[in-house]
Order: structure tokens, then sequence, then C-alpha cells
């Protein structure tokens, strides 16, 4: 069969057909890879061929040449050079050669083919003239669509390529598209896709906007494509100037004065949706910005520094110019629109809660009137609007200018969960749910509570859409209520919520019977009567002992349902489900604690079937191991009698390397073991240990299963202490040379890797030295104290630490002078660097500062 025939079988409309096409294909690029990648790019510049062969065959280079998983990336890449020259040769001037197609859909799959070479040549110092030959078509052309399919080409390659590889020809490259952008450029289209690649390119030209000059030509061109005949360049370049204000804040004051504020304004005002859904995600930017330049302020000062940029309060400047535009638009909503659809009414209400956040109390008297006048009117789109406007303003004013406001308002919500209008009462009970999750203080128990919980649990009964917000509420009730008695008044035997207990949680029991989840009502119902086992107080003990037991009765009856499960719906149904239950058995045992006992029997039986059930399912296999860790940790040494059952099942998910999420939870159940049955742990650690240290070898691993797993050597040594001897100096030997990777600064990914390192080596040593603390073999760690501080030195001498890796620093410094109390090691405690940190207090936690003092008397007896 030719390349035509087959790749146009890839695009049967039958099935059978369309999978034997595409295995063919595969098995052709197995087979003979340089045969199938020249004959993809014979197809695709093909003039006579179909253009929807012509483009499955660009997409099928494309797919060859690039991947997002970056294992597989390296793969394609290594295989694609070590094709011939001569080969890669062809298929880059065939590419090439098609971006001039008089068939604009191949010239836009050869832009893609282009880049995806690209992105494995440059890096590597290969296809140096490719810039050049590009900008050669845009500048010496009158082709329109070889222009159009260059431009794409370009917006593609800066996208996925690192601006360092194509920091030499970057102004090449930003000069060629801000012609093909401008004005005076005849064709639309031409200024389309010269306007995208511009977008794509906009964080490698760095350099350029630190120049006014060309900063002001930037902004010039962007700013009067804003106003192109083509509502197409209208959206490219609205979105090129919400990028811009994201990458370029520090710089924008003279162009927000001089036309940002008009044209923006205007074009939330556009007739075309796509330009106004830009525009004011402009302004949801600019208040991102600012919020985040308000929470660096509020850092510096605490550090008496000046913050590193200054916000430019361009979010207070335009509010009389911005808010009336966004609370007209918040009236646009549609009768039948789709629940997921994002549409302008929705992102007017994001950026009004943006806008709340980063003006603060200047936001409430903008649109108090607008609330007061709508809240109470005949057409729905003018109710709905009042009251998403005071559910988006509560995040971001200080909540005493927001309580009397609340007060006034509640009686007048509550009894709008009636209206007649459908998006009214979903509106409503959102905004009842944000009042229950940001300012629970303004709820009275005796005046509030009862009508607002009468008026969720009859939302309950209401459309899937109200019943989700209306959990949502619910749980934020019992989550902040459940705060607030923790933080005021410690072991409450009752709450204000104590006497509605029970008939919420069984209104919300009756939600979850439903085989339905539109909306998630479903899952919403069972993590609210999660918050609510979470925080129940004493008197409540009895309804949360019924709750497991009718728990734990569905986990059984779907149990017994799985050889009717038909199909992938009923497969994710039924996982889902066992997902929901395990996450309230959960909140069970941990609330309940050594309580739990009388049912240990029973729910282990059920998670055993259930792993064995749930084959490879990853979610539901982690659901189920964290509910035997939360079992471990409640019952301690009367977890014993279940370990030999549950080991089968741990090791194979332990070696589930592929599975990062199965892993991660499998290695934290060796620590909930260890730490439940302390020093009877030691028969296991010798198994534990082997598998662990394997999975440090592992290539396919995740590096954050290994910093997991590095913790974990820590839990096992606190919990067997001195029996931990035999794996110590291998132990310590993995740690060292864990903390010897150093971080690269350019690097921000690396950077955040190796600060979680060192925490979860910080975290091992500290068990390792508190396991053999006060025991006949603490001088076994005498060796090893030097490579301890080095890390303890290096950790506290980088300025991007953390609060939890000081605390744990000074924590460890502590141990080892309480481990050793008689001197010997007390050169090392009396090290400058040692001294220099004891005296720095800037900044610190109160807990970290409690440590640090503990830590400071054990030197001093150390050393004495």
């Amino acid at each position: 069969m030719n390349a035509s025939a087959l790749l146009a079988n890839t695009l049967s409309p039958d099935a059978a057909t369309r999978q034997t096409a595409t295995q063919q294909l595969e098995s052709a690029s197995r087979e003979n890879y340089p045969v199938y990648m020249l004959m993809l790019s014979d197809e695709l510049r093909n003039e006579n061929s179909q253009i929807h062969t012509r483009n499955a065959a660009g997409l099928a280079l494309k797919n060859a040449l690039s991947a997002r998983d970056a294992t597989r990336q390296d793969e394609y890449s290594a295989r694609w050079m070590a094709l011939d020259v001569d080969a890669r040769q062809k298929i880059k001037e065939a590419s090439l050669l098609t971006l001039a197609s008089p068939q604009p859909r191949a010239g836009a799959v050869a832009a893609q083919v282009v880049s995806a070479i690209a992105a494995v040549e440059l890096p590597v110092g290969q296809w140096p003239d490719l810039v050049e030959i590009l900008l050669g078509f845009i500048n010496t052309s009158d082709d329109t669509n070889l222009k159009i399919a260059t431009l794409q080409a370009i917006g593609y390659i800066c996208e996925t390529i690192k601006p360092e590889v194509l920091a030499l020809r970057s102004n090449e490259i930003l000069t060629a598209v801000i012609h093909g952008a401008r004005k005076e450029e005849p064709s639309s289209e031409v200024q389309l896709a010269a306007v995208h690649a511009l977008f794509n390119s906009l964080e490698f030209v760095r350099d350029n906007f630190d120049r006014e000059g060309e900063r002001n030509y930037i902004m010039q061109v962007v700013c009067e494509a804003t106003q192109n005949p083509s509502v197409s360049v209208q959206v490219g370049a609205f979105e090129c100037l919400v990028k811009i204000m994201a990458l370029y804040y520090d710089k924008m004051a003279f162009y927000m004065e001089q036309a940002l504020f008009g044209l923006t304004v205007m074009g939330m005002k556009h007739s075309d949706e796509r330009v106004a859904l830009q525009a004011v995600e402009f302004w949801t930017t600019v208040c991102e910005e600012e919020i985040e330049l308000a929470h660096e302020a509020r850092e510096a000062a605490e550090y008496d520094e000046p913050p590193e940029l200054e916000s430019k309060h361009f979010a207070k400047v335009a509010l009389p110019e911005v808010i009336p535009v966004l609370l007209n638009l918040l009236t646009q909503q549609e009768e039948d629109a789709d629940e997921g659809e994002w549409n302008l009414a929705m992102s007017a209400g994001t950026c009004l809660n943006y806008m709340a956040q980063a003006v603060a109390d200047d936001i409430v008297p903008a649109v108090i009137p607008f609330i007061e006048a709508h809240i109470k009117a005949q057409d729905w789109h003018q109710r709905e609007a009042a009251v998403m406007t005071f559910g988006s303003i509560l995040d971001g004013p200080d909540p005493q200018v927001l309580t009397p406001l609340v007060n006034q308002a509640l009686p007048l919500l509550i009894g709008m969960m009636n209206d007649e209008n459908l998006h009214v009462k979903d509106t409503t009970a959102w905004t009842l749910g944000r009042i229950c999750d940001l300012l629970i203080v303004t709820i009275k128990p005796d005046v509030h509570l009862h009508p607002l919980i009468s008026a969720l649990v009859n939302g309950l009964s209401d459309r899937p859409r109200i019943v989700t917000n209306c959990c949502w509420a619910l749980m934020n009730l019992a989550d902040q209520i459940g705060i607030y008695l923790d933080e005021y008044i410690t072991s409450a035997p009752e709450s204000p919520l104590s006497p509605y207990f029970e008939g919420i949680v069984s209104a919300l029991l009756r939600v979850t019977e439903t085989t339905a989840n539109e909306s998630n009502f479903r899952t919403s119902a069972y993590e609210a009567i999660t918050s609510y086992v979470s925080h129940s107080t004493t008197d409540c003990i009895p309804v949360v002992q019924n709750t497991v037991i009718a728990i734990l009765q569905r986990m059984e009856q779907l149990l017994n349902m799985q050889n009717q499960i038909v199909g992938v719906d009923d497969r994710n149904n039924w996982n889902e489900l066992q997902s929901n239950l395990c996450s309230v058995v959960i909140s069970v045992i941990r609330r309940l604690g050594g309580g739990i006992q009388p049912m240990a029997d029973r729910i282990m039986t059920l998670i055993l079937q259930l792993i064995q059930g749930a084959g490879k399912t990853s979610t539901v296999l982690e659901d189920a191991f964290l509910v035997v860790g939360s079992l471990a940790a409640a019952l301690e040494a009367g977890f014993a009698p279940y370990i030999q059952a549950f080991l089968p099942f741990l090791y194979p998910a332990l070696k589930a390397h592929e599975d990062t999420q199965l892993c991660m939870v499998a290695v934290g159940i060796i620590g909930d073991i260890s730490r439940a049955l302390g020093d009877q742990s030691a028969q296991y650690a010798g198994a534990f240990m082997n598998v662990l240290l394997e999975n440090l070898q592992s290539n396919v691993l995740n590096r954050n299963v290994k910093i997991s797993i590095l913790s974990c050597f820590g839990d096992i040594a606190l919990a067997i202490g001195p029996a931990f001897d035999p794996y110590l100096n291998t132990t310590m030997d993995v740690l060292r040379q864990a903390g010897s990777v150093q971080p690269n600064p350019l690097d921000f990914d690396l950077m955040d890797y190796v600060a979680q390192l060192r925490e979860g080596i910080l975290e091992a040593y500290t068990g390792v030295v508190t396991g053999f603390k006060n025991t006949e073999k603490a001088p076994a760690l005498l060796p090893h104290v030097p490579s301890i501080l080095e890390l303890v030195h290096q950790c506290l001498a980088d300025e991007e630490r953390s609060d939890s890796v000081v605390k744990l620093s000074f924590g460890l410094i502590g141990d080892l002078a309480d481990c050793f109390p008689n001197g010997q090691i007390k050169e090392h405690l009396l090290e400058e660097w040692i001294a220099h940190e004891f005296r720095s207090k800037r900044g610190m936690q109160q807990e970290t500062k409690k440590t640090l003092r503990w830590a400071r008397e054990m030197i001093k007896r150390a050393t004495a």
C-alpha cells in the first residue's frame, strides 16, 4: 500500500480501517525509521496529494520528533540525530519548501514540523542557518502563504526553544515579526501570524524591552493591532498585552497612562466576545500582579527591607473606569449557557474577585450602589449579577468593613435560596459558601445558623449545580467553625453545629445514594461528610460511628458488584465511589483514633479486598493504602496482626516505579507502619530497607519519590533505634551523596528540587540521630558528624532557605549536642558558623525560635 492510501486510512470513519492503518504506520516507524520519515516528508511535500493526507503526514512527522514526556523526548531526539545526514537534510528541505505551499493548511503543518526539528537540532548546534533562511522568506518574498507559514514556524520555535539558544538572533527575529504585525502590512492573515509569533517570542525579547526606544515601537505596533479591522488580529493583540503585563509590569506605567487604560476599557465593551474576554483578562492580570507585589512588599517589610518591585496601583487608579464595565458585563449571562463554558459574565466575575483582592476596602463603595439597586430587581440577570458581585468582593477588604454588610445581607441571601430562577439560586448558594469560608465570624449562631442550615439542606434536593454549591457551603461551615473552635476553644465538648450535626450528615448521605454525579454533586457531598466527621465534637461521636458503619456497608455492596461492571464509564464510576468512601473512612479513623479498634478487622478485610479488586487502578490503590496508613497510625502496636496480610500488596506498589503517586504513598506507608509499631517493626526493617535502597537505584522512579525514601530512612531509624545499626553506614553514605547535589541558580526547577532534597535529608538525619540518642550505639554516629554538619551549614547558608529547613537544621544541631553531651563533638559545635547562625533571629517564626533556644542549651551543655 502506498503512503497516500495508508495515511488516508488513518482518517477513515471506519474504526477497524483506522486502527489497522495506524498500526501499520507505527510498525513502519519502529522497523525502518529512515524510510518512514522520508516517506512522510515526501507526502507532506507532494502538491498532488489530498490536503488531508498531507496534513496527516505532517502531524505524523511532528509526532515522531516531539513528545510531552521528557524521557520519550530524549529517545526521539537521539533517534533523529542518529539518522543519516543526507536523510535529515532531505526532510528539512521538504518541510521548508512546503511552507510555500499554495494550500495554507499544508504550510501550517509544515511550520509545526520545522519547529519540531528545530527543537531537537538548535540546542545542540545543528541547523545553524535555519533562522537566517526563515528571516529571508519573510523579508524577501511577496508570497503571502510563505510569509504566514514562516511566521507560524518562528512562533512555534520561540515557544518551544529556550531563549538563550536564540539569543544571538533575537533582534532579527523580533524585527521580522514586528514588521509583519505593522498596520501597513496589507494582509490581515500575515498580521495575525505575526501577532501570534510575537506572543510566543515575548519571553525571550527581554533585552529589547529593557531598551526604551525598542519597547516603545513594540508597544505602538501591538496597541495599533488592537484597532485592526480584523477581529482575529485584535484578539491576538489583546492576548499580547495580557502577556506583556504579566512579564513586564514594572515597565508599563507610561503605556498605561498613554494608551492601555483607554484601549482595554473600550476593548471590554467590544461587540465581539472574543475581544472583550481578552480585555477583561488584561485587568485580571494587572490585579494578579499587584496582589503578588503587595504580598512581596509585606514579606520585605518583615525584614525591614524595601520590596524588589513596587506596585504602580494601576487597579486602584482604574477602579472608577473599570468597575462599571465589569458590573455591566455581569448582567450579560446566558440562560442556557453550558456549566463549564467560559463566557463574559464569568470572566467579569473572576476579574472582580481579583480586583477586590488588589484594591481591598476601596472596592466596597464602588460596588454597593449596584448591589442595592439590583438585588431585588424583576430581571433575573440583574438579581444574579448583584449576588455575584457581593460574593466576589468578600476576599480582599478588611473583615471589619464587610461584617455589617454581611449581617445585613444574610437574611436576604438565605431567602433568595427560594428564588424562582436556577441561576440566581446557584450563585446565592455559592455566595453563602464564600461567606462561610471567608467570614465565619459574621454568622451569629443564635440568629443565622438555623435559617442558613435549613436553606442549604433544602438546596440539597435541587438541581445538581445547586446541590454542589450547597455541599460546598455546608463543608465550609464545618471547616471554619471547626478551625475557630480549635483556635479559641481547645477540646470543645460541643459545637454550634452539634444540634444540626446528625440532620446535616443524614441529608448528605441521602445525596450520595444516587448513581449519578452530574456537576460533581455526589463527590461534593462525600467531601462535606468528611469535613463534618473531621471537626465533630465529642457529643457527635455516636453519629460518626453510625456514619462509618453505613460507609462500610456501601463498600461491601460495591465490592459485590464488581462482576457486574460493564464498560469504562461503569469502571470509572466504581473507582470514584470507592475513592470517596475511602476518604470518609480515613477521616473517621483520624477522628476516633484508637476508638476505631472495634471496627479495625472489618475495615482491613474490606480494604484488602478493594486492593485485590482494584487491579492496577492507581487512584483507588492510593486511597486504599492511605486508609491502611491512617489505621496504622491510629492503632499503633494494635496494627501488628494485619501486617502479614498487607505486605504482599505493599511490595508490588513499592516496585511500581512508573506510577509516581502510588509509589510515593507506598513509601509513606512504610513510615506509618514503622512509627506505629515502634521497635516491633525491627523484624520488617531489613526487607523495607532493601526495597527502598533498590528504588533509589532506579532510573525510572521520579526523583521526588526518592526524597520521600530518604525521609523514610529517618522514620525507620527513629522507630527501631539501635536495631538500625546494620543499615547505618549504607544509609549515611546515601545521605552524604544526596547532600552533595548542588543547585544551579539558572535552573529554578533544580533549585526547588535541591531545597526539597535537603529537607528530606535533614529529616532522615534527625530520625537516625534521635533513634541512636541515649543508646549504646550512639558512638557509631561519631564518624558521620562532620558530613551531617556540612549539610546543615549549606542549608543555613542558603539565602532562599525555608523556615522548615531552618527549624530542622537547628533541631538537628541540638539533637547531635544532646546525643554527645560529654564533649565528644565539642570542636565541631564551637565552629564560628554555628555561633553566627545562633545569633541571628531575624524573620524567624515562633516555633523555630523555640527550637533554636533548646538547641542553644544543648550546645552549652555539650561544650561546657
